[in-house]
C-alpha cells in the first residue's frame, strides 16, 4: 500500500487537512504501507516557502511522519510535459483555442447537459479527449460507486496554451509515477476524480505506467461545526497551529481528529495512537459530515493532561510557557486544567504575585471577609508543619470554631494570596507559597495593598 498526503501551501494546515493527513497516516501504518508527502505548489502566487514550513511544522507537531518526500510538484514540470506530449501525439489530447463563450455557445446548440467537444487546432490550450460513449465509474471505498456519464463531461483543459499543466493532470501523473494505491482525501475532491481517472487511463494507454492499477479512492466526509454549518473560524480554532498555540496536546488532537467521521466500532472515545493504528480501516469511515466541537476536544485534552505524569506535564508546560521551575505549581494544577494554556491563568498569580481583581476584593474582602482573613492569618502563623495537611487542619479548625461555611474562609484567603477567586486548591496553594510569602500577601490584602 502507498498513500499520499498532498497539501497545497497556500496557507496554514487547517483542521480538515490535518484529518486527511492523519487518516492517510493511520491507513499506511495499519497496513504496513508507505506514506508519500507531496507539496502541490503549482499555484505560484499563493504557494510560499513560509506556508510550506508551516505545513511541515504542523505535521511535525502532530507527530505524523512520512516515508517519502516532501516531493514538490513544481519540480516535476519536465515529467508533466513529457506525459502531456505523449497524450497529444497519441490523439488522447488536442489543442483548442475554445473560450468559455465558445463552450457556452456549444451547449446552447447541443443542450446544456451535453459535454463540450472541440476540434483539434494547431495552437491553444490542451484538452483531454473524453471517450464518446460509456461512463467513468469512480469506485469509492467510503461512498460506493459514482457513475459519470461521458456524454455529460466536457473535454477538460489539462494544460494552458504555454504548456503549463493544470491541477487534475499533474495530480494524476504524480499519483501514477509514485505508485499510489489509495487516494484518501476530502469529499470536495470527488468532482475532480473522473477527470483524473480519465488522465490515468489515457496515460496507461500510451505506455505510461501501463502495469499500474487505478488507485482505490476514498473521499472523506466534510467537517462541520457544532451548528451543522461548514467548519470555519467562527467555530474556534481553524488550523493546527491555532490548536498548538491554544495548548492542546498532539496525542489528544490525533485521538479527536481520528473520531471525526470514523468510529472504532465499540463507542470507544479515548484511544491511544497505537490503538488507532491497530483499528483503523476505511470501512469504518462514515459518509455523513462530521462535527468538530472544540468543547469536546477540550474535554478529551483534559483526560490526556491528567493521564500524564507530573514530570512530563511539567516538561510540556515549561516548553509551552518558556519558563522553568514550575513542577510544584504544575502538580497542584493538574486536576484543574484542560490545556497547557490553562496553567498560567490558574496558577500564574502564585508565581508572579496577586492579580488585580477589584470585583473579587469587593465581594470577599469586605468587613466580614477581612475579619475572617485576620483569623486565618493567625491560624496559619501558628501551624507547626506548614504543608498541605497542616494548612488544611488549621483552616478547618477555624471553620468549625467560627461556624462558617468553607467558602467563607477559603475565598477571602484565595483573594488575598492570588488577587482573584481563581487558583489551584487553597491548601495546596498556601503550602506552595510557604508561610512567609502567604503571611506577607495576607498582610498586603489587609492593608488594602
Amino acid at each position: 500500500m502507498r498513500v499520499r498526503f498532498a497539501p497545497s501551501p497556500t496557507g496554514a494546515l487547517h483542521i480538515g487537512g490535518a484529518r486527511t493527513a492523519l487518516f492517510n497516516w493511520l491507513l499506511a501504518r495499519h497496513a504496513g504501507g508507505e506514506l508519500v508527502l507531496r507539496i502541490e505548489d503549482t499555484d505560484r502566487e499563493r504557494s510560499t516557502p513560509e506556508n510550506v514550513e508551516q505545513i511541515l511544522d504542523a505535521l511535525g507537531w502532530l507527530e505524523l511522519d512520512w516515508d517519502e518526500g516532501p516531493v514538490f510538484q513544481s519540480e516535476r514540470s519536465r515529467r508533466h510535459n513529457e506525459a502531456l506530449q505523449a497524450l497529444l501525439e497519441a490523439g488522447h489530447a488536442y489543442r483548442s483555442s475554445a473560450t468559455a463563450e465558445d463552450v457556452k455557445a456549444y451547449k446552447q446548440r447541443h443542450g446544456a447537459e451535453r459535454g463540450f467537444r472541440g476540434e483539434p487546432e494547431a495552437q491553444g490550450a490542451v484538452r483531454l479527449r473524453v471517450p464518446a460513449e460509456g461512463a467513468t465509474v469512480v469506485h469509492d471505498a467510503i461512498r460506493g460507486d459514482t457513475r459519470f456519464e461521458h456524454l455529460h463531461l466536457d473535454d477538460p483543459v489539462i494544460a494552458r496554451a504555454d504548456g503549463s499543466v493544470l491541477y487534475n493532470f499533474a495530480v494524476a501523473i504524480d499519483d501514477l509515477d509514485a505508485g499510489i494505491t489509495h487516494v484518501v482525501r476530502g469529499e470536495d475532491h470527488l468532482s475532480n476524480t473522473p477527470k483524473q481517472v480519465l488522465v490515468l487511463e489515457a496515460a496507461r494507454a500510451v505506455g505510461l505506467g501501463a502495469e499500474a492499477s487505478l488507485p482505490v479512492y476514498a473521499h472523506l466526509p466534510l467537517l462541520h461545526g457544532p451548528d451543522g454549518r461548514k467548519l470555519s473560524k467562527r467555530h474556534g480554532a481553524a488550523s493546527v497551529g491555532e490548536l498548538r498555540d491554544a495548548g492542546y496536546l498532539p496525542e489528544a488532537v490525533r485521538n479527536y481528529l481520528a473520531l471525526l467521521g470514523w468510529g472504532a466500532g465499540d463507542d470507544a472515545t479515548v484511544l491511544s495512537t497505537d490503538e488507532l493504528i491497530e483499528r483503523f480501516t476505511l470501512e469504518r469511515v462514515s459518509r455523513k459530515p462530521a462535527r468538530f466541537d472544540e468543547v469536546k476536544l477540550r474535554w478529551l485534552n483534559g483526560v490526556y493532561v491528567r493521564a500524564l505524569s507530573a514530570q512530563e506535564l511539567t516538561r510540556r508546560v515549561e516548553a509551552f510557557t518558556g519558563r522553568q521551575g514550575l513542577e510544584a505549581a504544575v502538580r497542584i494544577s493538574q486536576e484543574k486544567i484542560q490545556t497547557l494554556a490553562d496553567f498560567m491563568p490558574l496558577a500564574g498569580s502564585l508565581l508572579d504575585g496577586p492579580t488585580d481583581d477589584p470585583g473579587a476584593r469587593e465581594r470577599w474582602l469586605d468587613e466580614s471577609g477581612r475579619s475572617v482573613l485576620t483569623d486565618a492569618r493567625t491560624a496559619l502563623a501558628d501551624v507547626a508543619s506548614f504543608d498541605e495537611t497542616g494548612v488544611e487542619q488549621a483552616l478547618q479548625a477555624l471553620i468549625a470554631q467560627r461556624g462558617l461555611k468553607p467558602r467563607e474562609v477559603y475565598q477571602p484567603l484565595r483573594v488575598a494570596i492570588a488577587g482573584t477567586t481563581v487558583s489551584p486548591g487553597i491548601f495546596e496553594s498556601v503550602a506552595l507559597l510557604g508561610r512567609e510569602e502567604t503571611l506577607r500577601r495576607i498582610d498586603g490584602a489587609l492593608a488594602g495593598g
